[in-house]
């Protein structure tokens, strides 16, 4: 049976890294990274809601497996004007062989009606240190500045219908504005600036079930650690979104959040702070901080099967593996059956991808579909509104910024056929970017200057360019096979004579046939992805 392409050796660690979906930054739900989503409902519910939300504190022991990785905590304090949310995380998370340490503190400020109204995020990594604050424009708009060391600021204003509330109370938001109940749902009106529009969040009480939590520790001179001392039985419920993503876990009548598995195997699970915080502290100070976790070296990075690869990575825990597949030049066309995961609101019918039943059959542009039916030098207003939503300019993604106006006309030069200029650009992004693991939010202003990145920062710069001279251009993500296994991984489509798939991180135009799309948009819809992880399974029925 023909097969896939099986990357050089000297190129299959960074082809892998670069593969890999920034999925780090979507498996913590106390704030990793500043979500590009937020929350409203009506001011009034959401008022009355507030007055049922007291002050409080939760601590949380971040695990993996048989063993902690982390520590978490949120703080309400409340004034008679204000709320004030306090979210801390850190954690030596294990990414590619190695263990990342990365901590985050976020301050929330909240008017009585639980509206945003300043926000501060300081993020420190030695992979992507960062920091975002913002503040609200009354109910019309949301503006934050986001640094990165070394490069100038970035400055966002969002539009927004109302008033808003970042994700961080939406476990609280949804307990008090509806009596628990398993089966109900409660709706929550959401607006996601990446795509500029707003949706409905529809979360369900799935189940409701007692817990045992530790009060309160005490230290054992003989363990010479704090083990549990008081008790206490909570009442929680299963809060699960009805489609797509947002928050998922268990959450008590007060609104806050008892226990949560992420993706990559993290369960978030309240209990004391000396067991949560000093115990885990103590054990890193007994134990070499990478221990378990670097012996996989590169090897685990270029595919995930070596020996001594890190238990429970979370790039490699969310690669799947697709049975033995023997080497050949690039897919023209692959059929696989997918299986373990609920495949409705995927984007997996059309264009190149033919779904029937559970069975996806993914062909390669034909050489017709690469030639363009329209011409750089003669699109019509017609044509522009069209394709005006793959055009424009989003947050993040700056497509009139001069230097990407610049660097894109130095591309194009005199070529007018959309397949030249769109191939030129996708070689330049290739050829130009590092390819590095990136755990930030792809800025295509940012990455320019960087020239380093995985394949969000390689697809959103790409995406910069190609619109920013007339060529429709919108964000795939899925999964990409590489080294024996398929990774989370994101492409650009460009449009020509019909929508075409390319991969600037693997340097293909047109992208192979083992690129399989699950979602089109941008991180906000990314995120949909999760759902997938940890369940979904690809049998390889077929490679031409």
């Amino acid at each position: 049976m023909p097969t896939l392409v099986h990357p050089a050796p000297h190129r299959g660690r960074n082809r892998t890294a670069a593969a890999l979906l920034i999925l780090a930054a979507w498996t913590v739900g106390v704030g990793l990274l500043v979500r590009r989503e937020f929350f409203r409902e009506r001011a009034a519910v959401l008022a009355e809601a507030a007055l049922r939300l007291g002050p409080s504190t939760s601590f949380y022991a971040v695990e993996q497996g048989d063993r902690q990785i982390g520590f978490a905590s949120t703080t309400i304090d409340t004034s008679r004007t204000a709320f004030e949310v306090v979210d801390y995380f850190i954690a030596d998370l294990p990414v590619a062989g190695q263990a990342v340490r990365a901590s985050a503190r976020s301050v929330i400020s909240l008017s009585r009606a639980l509206t945003v109204r300043t926000f501060d995020v300081q993020i420190e990594s030695a992979v992507a240190p960062m920091s975002v604050t913002g503040y609200a424009e009354g109910d019309s708009a949301l503006v934050y500045v986001m640094n990165v060391p070394g490069q100038p600021t970035d400055t966002q204003r969002l539009a927004v219908n109302g008033p808003v509330l970042l994700p961080t109370m939406i476990p609280a938001a949804a307990m008090l504005v509806a009596e628990p109940k398993v089966g109900r749902t409660v709706t929550i009106a959401s607006f996601d600036p990446a795509t500029m529009s707003a949706r409905d969040l529809t979360l369900r009480f799935a189940a409701e079930s007692l817990f045992t939590l530790v009060d309160s520790a005490r230290f054992d001179s003989t363990a010479m650690a704090f083990v549990p001392a008081l008790r206490d039985t909570v009442r929680a419920w299963n809060l699960v979104p009805t489609e797509g993503q947002g928050f998922s876990g268990w959450v008590d009548a007060q609104g806050r959040v008892v226990a949560s598995t992420q993706p990559g195997g993290i369960r978030i699970t309240r209990m004391a702070y000396e067991i949560a915080f000093e115990n885990w502290r103590r054990a890193r100070g007994a134990t070499p901080q990478a221990t378990g976790l670097a012996a996989g070296g590169t090897r685990a990075a270029a595919g995930g099967a070596a020996d001594g690869q890190a238990v429970g990575d979370l790039l490699e825990g969310t690669a799947i593996a697709a049975g033995a597949i023997p080497r050949s030049a690039s897919a023209q066309s692959l059929r696989v059956r997918l299986s373990g995961s609920a495949l409705d609101g995927f984007d997996l019918q059309g264009g190149r991808q033919q779904l029937r039943g559970n069975e996806l059959l993914v062909t390669r542009e034909s050489a017709d579909v690469l030639e363009a039916d329209w011409s750089l030098a003669t699109r019509s207003a017609g044509f522009r509104t069209r394709f005006e939503p793959e055009l424009r300019e989003e947050p993040l993604l700056q497509v009139r910024d001069p230097a990407i106006i610049g660097l894109a006309l130095r591309i194009t030069g005199n070529a007018r056929d959309p397949r030249v200029v769109a191939e030129r650009i996708n070689r330049w992004v290739h050829d130009s970017l590092e390819k590095v693991i990136t755990l930030s939010v792809p800025n295509a202003t940012q990455v320019l200057r960087t020239r380093r990145g995985d394949c969000n920062e390689h697809t959103q710069l790409f995406t910069a360019l190609a619109r920013a001279v007339g060529i429709p251009t919108r964000i795939a993500t899925g999964v990409a096979y590489v080294n024996g296994k398929f990774y989370y991984h994101a492409w650009p489509e460009v449009r020509l004579r019909d929508w075409v798939a390319v991969d600037p991180t693997f340097g293909q135009f047109p992208a192979d046939a083992a690129h399989l799309r699950f979602v089109r948009g941008g991180l906000t819809r990314q995120g949909e992805l999760l759902r997938l992880v940890g369940t979904l399974r690809i049998e390889v029925l077929d490679v031409r």
